[in-house]
């Protein structure tokens, strides 16, 4: 399936930095560190890590006024290593008085998240989430809000809560739930522009932690403004069943056409990478056809047929390979993320899938003739043999590379 095949829920562009999010951009993918802002060394390693993996907004945790000191000093070493990739702050509680007391800190930031449900209550809240919005106005910066059902807006709760209990069809639980979380946002985003804000600097979320849930509250959402919404399942939680209920919630909404910058709020495991996070929203734009981020590795599950592991290693190794490549490629080889590579087990498949990859290698199953053909564009090219079949697979990948994208294509 193709890109185009997907029509996207039409907003309001907004740029952050040197990326756009929304409008006719395509869906951004974002993390968030999980260092001590104030450890200054941690939090650019682990920016600049997450921006080489792919990250194109890295957001961090400014909960403190030594977090909101270090971030200019973050802003600096990021850009002295040459990564560029926006940073956005993440407030709660207290984020009117440090962006009012540090303005470096307002200034480096690209966007600030404002959290309606933790900016205050009565006359205090308003007067909170006025203070950030102006600093956003003065400095030029998104903002998104993001609500959480975690912490809504207890008055918003109280008041509509009571209010449905007087209706002669009163909506239930999960229904009001929802329509709590689409009012906090769009009162929310109200009042910003009236206080000044202009639409196309505002993103709009509501963070839900059941699938269900989640999409219901963005079709809600997307079906009520024109704003740019980010997507993510909050609490998400770990390894597989993260990815699966991530992806499960994600999947449905951008097929709908709803969403324009994404996170995979993935628990890591102690000491765990954080960059995975990343891999796993590139992976569901990618399968989706909605972007292409590196090349694709096509390898059958294995069988009876492939007693040997040999294929597996194989595919496991030119992925990491391509995995590795890619942040030198990106720059020198444009268009080879759109590649297919194909490592295929046995003689079933393989020729067939190898000849739709644009290189392919069909490693022979038990008790297969020693030989594995591979295919270029379709076509059989050479057939490798003996102990360096990878080593001399992976030399005609980085052929195909040089020969067929960016600088390489004249040459060809």
């Amino acid at each position: 399936m193709s890109g185009s095949a997907i029509k996207r829920h039409r907003t309001v562009g907004v740029r952050v930095g040197q990326v756009m999010v929304g409008g006719d951009a395509p869906v951004v993918v974002q993390s968030m560190t999980n260092t001590d802002t104030a450890d200054i060394a941690a939090t650019v390693n682990q920016v600049a890590d997450l921006a080489r993996a792919g990250s194109e907004l890295v957001r961090i945790t400014v909960n403190s006024e030594e977090a909101a000191r270090a971030v200019p000093a973050i802003r600096e070493g990021l850009d002295a290593r040459g990564v560029t990739v926006p940073l956005v702050g993440d407030f709660h509680f207290n984020g009117h008085r440090l962006l009012a007391q540090y303005p470096e800190c307002a200034q480096a930031l690209a966007k600030y998240r404002i959290n309606p449900g933790n900016v205050g209550s009565g006359e205090k809240r308003d007067a909170q989430f006025a203070s950030m919005i102006e600093t956003a106005i003065a400095n030029d910066k998104a903002v998104r809000i993001g609500v959480n059902w975690g912490s809504l807006d207890k008055g918003l709760v109280a008041q509509m809560m009571d209010e449905n209990a007087r209706m002669a069809q009163p909506l239930d639980a999960d229904q009001m739930m929802r329509e709590v979380m689409v009012a906090s946002a769009l009162q929310s985003a109200a009042r910003a522009e009236q206080i000044g804000l202009g639409r196309d600097r505002i993103i709009l979320s509501c963070k839900m932690s059941r699938v269900q849930d989640l999409i219901g509250v963005y079709r809600a959402l997307a079906g009520r403004c024109d704003h740019a919404l980010h997507l993510g399942l909050t609490e998400a939680g770990m390894g597989s069943k993260g990815i699966v209920a991530s992806t499960a919630a994600l999947s449905v909404l951008l097929q709908e056409g709803i969403g324009d910058t994404i996170r995979i709020s993935l628990t890591p495991e102690p000491g765990g990478d954080r960059t995975q996070e990343v891999r796993v929203g590139q992976e569901i734009l990618q399968s989706m056809g909605l972007r292409a981020f590196m090349p694709m590795v096509i390898a059958c599950p294995g069988c009876g047929r492939t007693t040997s592991t040999y294929f597996q290693q194989l595919a496991q190794d030119i992925q990491s390979y391509l995995r590795e490549q890619m942040p030198m490629w990106r720059k020198q080889y444009p268009g080879v993320e759109e590649m297919d590579v194909a490592v295929m087990g046995c003689v079933v498949n393989g020729p067939g899938e190898s000849k739709h990859a644009n290189i392919g290698i069909s490693l022979p199953g038990t008790g297969e003739h020693p030989a594995a053909p591979v295919y270029v564009d379709g076509k059989k090219t050479v057939t490798l043999k003996g102990d360096n079949i990878a080593a001399e697979f992976q030399a005609i990948v980085d052929d195909y590379v040089r020969s067929h994208y960016g600088d390489g294509v004249s040459s060809a």
